[in-house]
């Protein structure tokens, strides 16, 4: 792991010119913020040494470095899926990468179908807690001290302070914004309607196919984490229609012109 850890990050390092302080994980249909990067550097992920690639359409499949709003930024055009196959420490390798970078806050994207009924497709929701209903987890396994404790407290993973600033920046823009809890599944089937019944039970409010091992990496390595769903659907059983990828494409791009510009405010003005 940690061979491959600094392989990679030395690759990375030698395409920069700067550290990049924030990382942002752009899911689905989201990968447009990468294109509002300025000066950027791209590097694809297959030309990383130990890099998964992604094979899900909606995923450009590269990192984006450079600034935005004035802030060193490192962003993943596209992200990796338990469900493509790969293992839970593959899925998060770039987390460790981006910590060993020198970046301090995450941002993360999805889409997201929507649980709780008051949301509707459009939304664009904070993520306050989550739900790993993945029956697996990226931290199983021999610990190594120096990336992170062999119990790390999840009560506040999602950084409250972060939580409060999305939510000062969304009025700010009057951009209308929902909070919840976003449940992480393994995909890759939409749920069935007896399931949403279940999560909505449970106290989930939105639920996707990621972030959940991301965000639990992030926070055993310390570093501080927003999240942030794009409610591009409503879950299996809340409307009479069939689930499509389609679907979560042409939401996202509906929705796009909001995600940027709150993505933007929240990093120009991002308390330290």
């Amino acid at each position: 792991m940690n061979n491959h850890l600094n392989e990679a990050t030395t690759y990375i390092q030698s395409k920069l010119s700067m550290t990049p302080e924030i990382g942002l994980i752009l899911g689905s249909g989201l990968g447009v913020l990468g294109d509002a990067i300025e000066s950027p550097t791209f590097i694809d992920y297959k030309d990383i040494p130990h890099f998964p690639e992604s094979t899900v359409e909606g995923h450009k499949g590269r990192l984006v470095i450079g600034h935005l709003e004035g802030k060193p930024v490192i962003a993943m055009q596209g992200r990796f899926h338990y469900y493509e196959g790969y293992s839970m420490q593959d899925v998060t390798f770039p987390v460790h990468v981006m910590k060993q970078l020198g970046v301090a806050s995450l941002i993360v994207t999805n889409a997201a179908g929507g649980v709780n009924t008051a949301f509707k497709p459009g939304d664009l929701m904070i993520i306050t807690d989550h739900i790993n209903n993945m029956g697996d987890n990226p931290l199983i396994g021999p610990n190594d001290d120096q990336l992170g404790v062999r119990f790390p407290d999840m009560s506040q993973v999602y950084d409250r302070t972060y939580i409060d600033h999305a939510t000062t920046c969304a009025n700010e823009l009057n951009i209308p914004i929902q909070k919840g809890v976003y449940v992480g599944n393994t995909g890759p089937v939409y749920e069935t309607p007896a399931e949403i019944k279940m999560l909505r039970l449970l106290g989930g409010d939105a639920v996707g196919m990621s972030t959940v091992p991301e965000v639990i990496t992030a926070g055993h390595a310390g570093m501080r984490v927003l999240g942030i769903s794009c409610i591009s659907n409503m879950a299996a059983g809340i409307l009479d229609q069939p689930l499509t990828h389609d679907e979560v494409i042409e939401t996202t791009e509906y929705v796009k012109d909001h995600f940027i510009k709150l993505v933007k405010q929240i990093i120009h003005t991002l308390p330290q």
